[in-house]
């Protein structure tokens, strides 16, 4: 009898993931998974005619506004350590030893409005242990809908709220403003600097050339990221399909968003701006896959004009990447400095 009720348990146990149903994500773990700066987790949770939309962007474009929040919440899972809560009032914490600095994003208001989910956020920052707002409280509401089984953002609410008689305000009044050239990826109020948000001192810059050098050190940036990505992509789609090896077709390590599973044409592993071969002002090109299996190739990036960046970038099978500072793809290949 015992043998027959241990026979049955062991079959039970084998059929229970056959009958397991996985929880549906929820609003608040879908912005959580958009804020992990995974390839493809910004565009996952895009909806449909916005992410086609971004993926036909020029650059420069207002297109270009929506992959800066990638590269944001990329920063704050990059920097440091960082922790993701599904439940209580902290969305994420971002700390940095080295730094001594400490980002927390907090959840004001989480309401359901009909088939909507509003996520209302707020941003403390901390160095040294001491909040650097400046009597000044940024706030961010995510407005979520549910579609094709999968949450998307549908509508960003921004606002800053400013604390006239706060003490630290009140010093910032009289602190001068100085002159300064952001070569960084946003100018914007709360921009990530050392792993904590800017959310004080605002400086004065030539925005002409503030905006020009920061759009061409961000694309450039970009770039060299989206090379390495399709290195590490073209690594797992060789081990993946080793009867075809690796591929020239960007196309076949997209096909993020279309509802399909992976297969050898669409393998998911990079975003769909990098499989279309443009993103942020550069072009990517795959080519010298001879052979069956494939067992080489080699990718560039080439800027669109001297506006999106100066340097080119490549790599082959090797993975170390490289650059030229002509811009041209043939000589990244041939002479390329390899890049620290």
């Amino acid at each position: 009898m015992w043998k027959r009720i241990a026979v049955l348990a062991s079959l039970l146990a084998a059929c229970a993931p056959m009958y397991a149903q996985t929880k549906p994500q929820t609003a608040r773990q879908a912005l959580i998974e958009m804020f992990s700066g995974h390839a493809g987790s910004l565009e996952k949770h895009l909806p449909e005619v916005t992410l086609t939309a971004v993926q036909k962007a020029d650059p420069g474009s207002a297109g270009s506004m929506v992959s800066a929040i990638g590269m944001i919440t990329g920063q704050i899972q990059s920097t440091g350590h960082s922790q993701s809560y599904e439940t209580g009032p902290l969305l994420l914490v971002s700390e940095d030893p080295k730094q001594n600095s400490k980002l927390e994003v907090v959840v004001e208001r989480d309401s359901m409005k009909g088939e909507a989910d509003e996520i209302e956020l707020s941003f403390r920052a901390y160095k040294d242990g001491n909040l650097q707002t400046a009597g000044m409280d940024p706030r961010l509401v995510f407005v979520m809908k549910p579609e094709n089984s999968t949450w998307r953002l549908y509508d960003i609410k921004f606002s800053i709220g400013v604390s006239l008689t706060d003490p630290k305000f009140l010093k910032l009044l009289n602190t001068p403003m100085r002159p300064q050239v952001n070569t960084t990826a946003s100018s914007m109020p709360g921009q990530l600097q050392n792993g904590t948000a800017n959310l004080g001192v605002m400086q004065t810059q030539n925005p002409t050339v503030a905006n020009y050098a920061g759009m061409k050190a961000a694309n450039e940036t970009s770039a060299a990221a989206a090379i390495r990505s399709i290195n590490a992509a073209q690594a797992t789609y060789a081990a993946t399909y080793p009867g075809h090896g690796y591929t020239c077709a960007l196309s076949d390590l997209g096909g993020m968003g279309a509802g399909a599973g992976a297969d050898e044409h669409h393998a998911m592993l990079v975003d769909p701006r990098i499989s279309n071969g443009r993103k942020n002002g550069y072009v990517f090109k795959v080519s010298n896959c001879a052979g069956t299996p494939a067992a080489a190739y080699a990718v560039v990036a080439v800027p669109t004009d001297a506006n999106a960046g100066s340097r080119a970038f490549c790599s082959d099978q090797s993975r170390v990447v490289k650059f030229s500072t002509d811009g041209n793809g043939d000589s990244c290949l041939k002479s390329g400095q390899p890049l620290q």
